[in-house]
């Protein structure tokens, strides 16, 4: 079974679903935006369930997404590769380069969703091209099983503005879509709000969202830039919650670190050894 199926597999499904509780447990994920296969390597080792390689907004290539799925082979991360745009031709290359999950950015209706789940799949539920060679063919030592791997891939559809949100029944009701995905920072630009994921009539929509994947069985999930917003939209019934990225774990890490030692009102810093002197 996919590995990324297999983290939904708990989630309440169906419109008698219970509202879901700050606290209660949803696979944690977050984007690794640093194109680094050692970055990679240290999120997995760090306990998040799933990790977005984004090609859409990195400099990360195909050949670095090969680096970066090699890189977590050695942790339970699961890996999900966004393409940077729904392209049949790059969704073949990345599904042969080993990818199993994929997400597509800015699907806006169901003549796109389609054309995504096609891509996904060997004919005849799909139109992938077939190739013997290949990493996700073990460099040809395993017998390519086009049944089989049509089987093994799970693919999510973002919607991030409020055409797609619309379509959001339709698109889920497409067979070979097996989850969605609400981008809130594009949502929010593209409602006129700028770049604002946490307006009050953003997180609304996405609710709202929630609500209406969960009435039609669809796992939905989310980005979150801080754990309260995660929380908080762990409790509006998202599925699947990103924490942040990877540069901006990193980022504010060492903010916080430099807050910690620097006085509000000059850059000193304090050492035991030599006292109080200039950054």
């Amino acid at each position: 079974m996919n590995a990324f199926k297999q983290l939904l597999q708990h989630r309440q499904r169906g419109p008698d679903a219970q509202p879901r509780a700050s606290h209660q447990r949803v696979p944690l994920g977050t984007w690794l935006m640093s194109a680094s296969p050692m970055v990679a390597e240290a999120i997995g080792q760090a306990g998040f369930d799933w990790a977005v390689l984004d090609m859409e907004h990195s400099p990360l290539d195909l050949p670095g997404v090969v680096a970066l799925l090699q890189a977590v082979t050695s942790t339970k991360l699961v890996p999900i590769v966004r393409l940077p745009w729904n392209d049949t031709v790059l969704c073949k290359r990345v599904l042969d380069a080993g990818a199993t999950t994929v997400i597509v950015p800015f699907v806006q209706g169901v003549d796109e969703a389609q054309r995504a789940v096609a891509a996904m799949r060997y004919p005849p539920q799909g139109v992938r091209g077939a190739a013997g060679m290949s990493r996700a063919t073990r460099y040809g030592t395993q017998r390519l099983d086009t049944q089989a791997a049509n089987a093994q891939v799970a693919l999510i559809l973002q919607l991030e503005t409020p055409q797609a949100l619309a379509a959001l029944e339709a698109i889920a009701a497409i067979e070979g879509v097996d989850a969605l995905f609400v981008g809130p920072a594009d949502l929010s630009v593209a409602m006129g709000l700028g770049c604002d994921p946490r307006h009050p009539s953003v997180l609304a929509v996405m609710a709202q969202a929630a609500e209406r994947a969960h009435a039609v069985g669809m796992p939905i999930g989310t980005l979150a830039g801080t754990p309260e917003m995660a929380a908080q939209v762990r409790a509006a019934g998202f599925d699947f919650v990103g924490l942040g990225t990877d540069l901006g774990l990193l980022v504010h890490a060492a903010q916080a670190s430099l807050a910690a030692l620097r006085t509000p009102d000059s850059d000193q810093v304090h050492s035991i050894h030599v006292g109080t002197h200039a950054y």
